[in-house]
Formats: structure tokens, C-alpha cells, sequence
């Protein structure tokens, strides 16, 4: 992958999040730039850039150690929230995850269309229509568009970027993610 289209971010799920948290052992949380520059976050608190090391490309402010037990309240808040958890890489060493941001349609940059680009996570969603009762809350909770409910849902699977967001809104279990 070239420098000119490397993307520092890409998408993961909740459960793939949790995973890449339980690799680490030190953690460090600050506020989230894209809240402290647009205002507070309509959606979730303004402490929710995780860092896995003590120097990363965040710069969000108030910066403090963390344990996991507030990692993983913030995984809690992420899931009960509808936050997208979009994992950051180093920028010299591509292959080592520096932290997460959860990020929303609320406030985040990337969402808003005012900043970079990220990539697709590994996972895409596959959802089983003939138990889909086409109620649209899963709709609602798609930050990218992917899914639309008119008088039944339409999911456009080229605009799902693998959050897996739709699977905890869904209460009939009808969608699951699968690999890309």
C-alpha cells in the first residue's frame, strides 16, 4: 500500500474492538478531538479516543492512563450508543493498531464528510430477509447509508463498511457478519 493511499483508519466491529483491547495491556484515554473541535457529541461523552500507546497520532486533550475495566465501559457505551469503532494505525508501522476512536454521525469528522478516508473492516453484513419484518431500526443505526427501509428494507452492500451495528438493532437475529 502506497503512503498516498494509505487510510489511518479502518472499521471494525464491536466484538473485533474488544479483541484488539484484550491484545493490549496498557491503555490511555483523551477526549475526542472531533467533540472538542465541533462541541459536544449529541450521541456519547467526549472521553472515548483509546490509545494503546503512550504516544499516538491522537490529540485530543486530557490524556490519562486507563484501566480496562474503563476500556471496556467505554466498549459498553460504544454498543449501547451506536458508535462505530474505527481502529487507527501507526503511521510508520502499518500493521500495529495504536488505538480506536468510536465515532458517530453526530459529530465526527469522517461521518460529516469534512475529513480523510477509512477503510472497509473484514467483516460485511449478510442479512437473512425472509426473517427481516422490514421495521427499519436497523436503518436507523447505519451510519453509511447501507441500509434503507421504504415499504421493505434494501440494503446496498457496497456502502457497508462492516460496523456490525445493524446485528445489535436487529431483534429478530436476522442479520449476522460474515467475511468481506
Amino acid at each position: 500500500m502506497s503512503a498516498s493511499n494509505f487510510n489511518l483508519h479502518f472499521v471494525c466491529t464491536l466484538d473485533e474492538a474488544r479483541g484488539i483491547v484484550d491484545k493490549h495491556g496498557k491503555y490511555w484515554i483523551s477526549n475526542c478531538n472531533c467533540r472538542e473541535h465541533r462541541g459536544p457529541c449529541n450521541r456519547s461523552r467526549m472521553d472515548v479516543c483509546l490509545q494503546f500507546y503512550p504516544v499516538t497520532v491522537a490529540d485530543g486533550s486530557n490524556k490519562r492512563a486507563a484501566t480496562k475495566d474503563e476500556v471496556y465501559a467505554i466498549l459498553k457505551e460504544a454498543r449501547e450508543k451506536h458508535l462505530v469503532p474505527r481502529p487507527f494505525r501507526n503511521e510508520k508501522d502499518r500493521d500495529r493498531v495504536d488505538g480506536i476512536c468510536f465515532c458517530c454521525d453526530d459529530c465526527c469528522g469522517y461521518f460529516l464528510g469534512l475529513q480523510g478516508s477509512c477503510d472497509k473492516g473484514s467483516l460485511i453484513e449478510q442479512t437473512d430477509m425472509d426473517a427481516c419484518i422490514d421495521c427499519g431500526v436497523c436503518a436507523e443505526v447505519c451510519h453509511f447509508g447501507a441500509r434503507m427501509v421504504d415499504e421493505a428494507l434494501k440494503v446496498d452492500r457496497d456502502k457497508c463498511y462492516g460496523c456490525g451495528l445493524c446485528v445489535d438493532a436487529c431483534a429478530m437475529k436476522a442479520i449476522t457478519m460474515v467475511p468481506r
